[in-house]
């Protein structure tokens, strides 16, 4: 398991976004922890037109805290 922190795509509003919230998501944001091997989409407004698949740890200047869940 990887640790999620402030500030990284797990814990980001646009995380997940392109489809309905999952149990696994649910997790990530409330224990801040999450598989080594989990990519979800993107949901950035900027960077929508490219698809992203992003790891729970990677970061961009477009972070935007998720609500709690």
């Amino acid at each position: 398991m990887l640790e999620v922190k402030d500030g990284q795509c797990g814990l980001c509003a646009h995380f997940g976004e392109t489809h309905a919230p999952t149990a696994q998501l649910t997790k990530i944001r409330q224990q801040h922890e999450a598989p080594e091997t989990l990519l979800d989409d993107c949901g950035h407004p900027r960077h929508a037109s490219l698809h992203l698949k992003v790891t729970p740890i990677a970061k961009c200047d477009g972070f935007e805290p998720a609500k709690a869940a």
